[in-house]
């Protein structure tokens, strides 16, 4: 599977045109893609074996490097470049050295395009590259200044910004979530108070990464977030933390929202946990069993 993120939101058409070289590639199945006009961002999900994964990324990113300018690009999503981060997830019948080869095969077809590529997480080539967090810190702005330190230097494209397509990052995880709350408040300063309560690096929750963020276009804000290991730390746990948390500022919960894909497991924690149907399981949904037959 392959989730890459673009810096594209608000040009539906320029998204299209990404998408479709993923669905030129018939041996790839497109699972999902969504935009979002705040963030300016696009997540595409597809999967297939991985050659098929691999000629499909390398024809999108080409797509979007030639289509997306990172010299006009605002949005309020952290990012680095035009096809800002290529998470390659391993799902069956793959193992994940096999996926950090793809990752890095793709990186290198990224780097021959004059666009320095980072790896990170399971792909990483150095331990100070396994977050991501890291990797983005000063965003595309800081770039040029922060590749000229040798301790910055990409692992593959050249040791300085392309200014129309930033630099990519290019890594391997397990199935991972990405999922936002939107609140009832213009006021991003409960936003941020939220998101430093429920992600791991400041005292939250285990394999949650967040962010506070402004919905202008909605009148909202945002706690966005990652879940690295679902399995572990079940959705609805951060999602009631979240509520009882805006409780104090007076505010609630307006919506939430699933970007990309979500494991079946994750689903099941949710009917779990909202219909406390405790003894739930993923085998009692007919078409699961079907496609189990398959």
């Amino acid at each position: 599977m392959c989730v890459p993120n673009i810096s594209e939101g608000t040009n539906l058409t320029v998204v299209e045109e990404i998408v479709d070289e993923i669905r030129k590639h018939k041996d790839v199945i497109l699972q999902d893609y969504s935009s979002d006009l705040n963030h300016n961002r696009s997540v595409i999900s597809y999967m297939g074996e991985p050659e098929a994964v691999l000629e499909a990324t390398c024809h999108m990113a080409a797509k979007a490097y030639e289509l997306i300018d990172m010299t006009k690009h605002k949005g309020s999503h952290p990012r680095v470049g035009a096809v800002d981060v290529v998470p390659f997830i391993p799902i069956r019948d793959v193992e994940t050295f096999e996926a950090v080869e793809v990752a890095r095969r793709f990186g290198k077809f990224v780097g021959e395009r004059g666009i320095p590529v980072f790896y990170h997480e399971e792909a990483a080539l150095t331990p100070e590259r396994n977050k991501l967090a890291v990797i983005r810190k000063g965003q595309y702005e800081g770039m040029a200044e922060k590749l000229k330190d040798p301790a910055w230097k990409p692992d593959e494209g050249p040791a300085e910004l392309n200014l129309r397509s930033g630099v990519t990052v290019a890594g391997v995880r397990g199935p991972a979530i990405a999922f936002n709350v939107n609140l009832n408040t213009t006021d991003v300063s409960v936003a941020d108070h939220i998101a430093k309560a429920v992600r791991h690096i400041t005292g939250g929750f285990r394999y949650v990464r967040g962010m506070g963020l402004l919905l202008e276009e909605k009148g909202m804000v945002q706690v966005s977030m990652n879940f690295d290991n679902p399995a572990k730390t079940p959705i609805p746990r951060v999602v009631e933390t979240i509520r009882a948390e805006a409780a104090r500022f007076g505010v609630s919960i307006a919506e939430t929202e699933l970007v990309g894909t979500i494991p079946l497991s994750a689903v099941e924690d949710i009917v779990k946990y909202y219909l406390q149907t405790h003894a739930f399981s993923s085998n009692q949904i007919i078409e699961n069993a079907l496609i189990d037959s398959l």
